[in-house]
């Protein structure tokens, strides 16, 4: 394996050509990588069925994260293929003016530089983080979790020799071919080349990376999402989108963990929703009040509302109100993704501009707060950061900006 210090060293060198490459053939990297997969997918799903027989003791939400099935292997090349179609976002001005000295100032994006993903289990990561990577014009380092080493060689070096194939620096995607978390440790320590990291998975993983590091990381904590059923919501709405937001996917940070029902709702509304619940498998804990509505419900403790379940667990909580409503989820929520159901534009407006997360939804399931029901195609994950980047980012939110200005002579006065 090529020294850390040297693979973060190469990855820059490989920048500062990548950021000289069209938009173009940038584009036609990413068709080539999508065709590369295709070729090689009898070997990724061998690979794969070899991580998943090496790690029997892995949770069975960990291991439906790395397993790739044919639904996940054609999500990944469409992904590449999507990124490849998106508008190129180096090089849009995204402000200009002309002062009255006639210089032209223009604000311009352009790629970060140096990208290094650090993530667990999802083989998929691998593609999506090379995606929005290399459409942004940036270089990737990828480090995902030694579960899923033998997947990510053959998707990695399919995706190496087709971004090769096209133009682009053979060092513009890397894989940080190691199970040893001082491997890790050392790619932490290389802030003279690495100019981003974003690690994806779990608090445990983004604590210690945020922690072991001078370079900038992009964080995801915890996805403890909201739904806020109004006392105006329609019943059916509310079942509906309650039990996709909880069900769709229990494992994912998105999916919904806490309903909040409105008292003057809650008891025509509940006992629909808990009964299309149940049916699903899910367990319900509720406060006092969902319980007077729900004797069958479990009782919900203080530690419930700050608990990402990724699990079929949802707790309930009866509120007096959209004000209790959106001081529940500034009390309790991640800042990730929090709705509400009503039929009321005044109400929506409210908790828009009331409830300060990633994304805010009105009559929508949570699990749409993604870069694909974004239309933004591949992304490397949802940040509940303020700065820089926020909610799913891709190939623009893996951008920065320049000011460029453009003059004739001019002088300070």
């Amino acid at each position: 394996m090529i020294p850390i210090q040297e693979m973060a060293r190469r990855a820059a060198a490989a920048s500062q050509i990548l950021k000289t490459v069209s938009g173009a053939c940038r584009a036609d990297a990413l068709k080539r990588m999508a065709g590369a997969l295709i070729r090689v997918k009898d070997e990724v799903m061998a690979a794969n069925a070899e991580d998943l027989k090496a790690a029997p003791d892995l949770s069975e939400p960990m291991k439906k994260r790395l397993r790739i099935t044919d639904k996940i292997f054609d999500y990944m090349v469409n992904r590449l293929r999507e990124a490849a179609a998106l508008p190129d976002p180096v090089g849009r001005v995204l402000e200009g003016r002309v002062m009255p000295s006639g210089l032209r100032v223009e604000k311009i994006a352009v790629p970060i530089g140096v990208v290094a993903m650090i993530y667990e289990a999802r083989p998929n990561v691998t593609t999506d983080a090379a995606a929005v990577a290399l459409k942004s014009g940036n270089t990737v380092i990828l480090k995902g979790g030694s579960e899923s080493l033998r997947t990510n060689r053959v998707l990695a070096g399919a995706m190496r020799s087709a971004a090769v194939e096209a133009g682009l620096p053979e060092d513009a995607v890397q894989l940080l071919d190691s199970a040893d978390h001082k491997a890790v440790r050392e790619l932490l320590r290389q802030e003279e080349f690495i100019d981003l990291i974003i690690p994806r998975g779990g608090k445990s993983l983004i604590r210690a990376v945020s922690e072991g590091t001078r370079i900038p990381v992009l964080k995801h904590y915890d996805g403890i999402c909201h739904l806020y059923i109004a006392e105006d919501a329609d019943p059916d709405m509310a079942v509906s989108l309650t039990v996709n937001s909880k069900c769709q996917r229990v494992e994912v940070c998105n999916a919904l963990e806490t309903l909040l029902a409105d008292a003057a709702s809650a008891t025509r509304i509940l006992p629909l929703v808990a009964e299309a619940l149940k049916k699903q498998g899910v367990e319900l804990r509720g406060c006092p009040e969902t319980r007077a509505i729900l004797p069958d419900c479990l009782p919900a403790t203080e530690q419930d509302w700050d608990t990402e379940y990724l699990a079929p667990i949802l707790s309930i909580r009866i509120v007096h109100g959209i004000e209790e409503a959106m001081a529940h989820i500034a009390r309790h929520g991640s800042g990730h993704t929090d709705g509400i159901i009503t039929s009321s534009l005044e109400l929506s407006r409210r908790f828009i501009a009331g409830v300060d997360s990633a994304s805010v939804l009105v009559n929508a399931s949570t699990r749409l707060s993604g870069g694909g029901d974004y239309g933004l195609g591949a992304v490397v994950g949802i940040s509940t950061d303020r700065l820089h980047a926020r909610g799913p980012v891709g190939p623009a939110e893996l951008c920065t900006y320049k000011w460029v200005a453009v003059g004739n002579g001019q002088l300070r006065a």
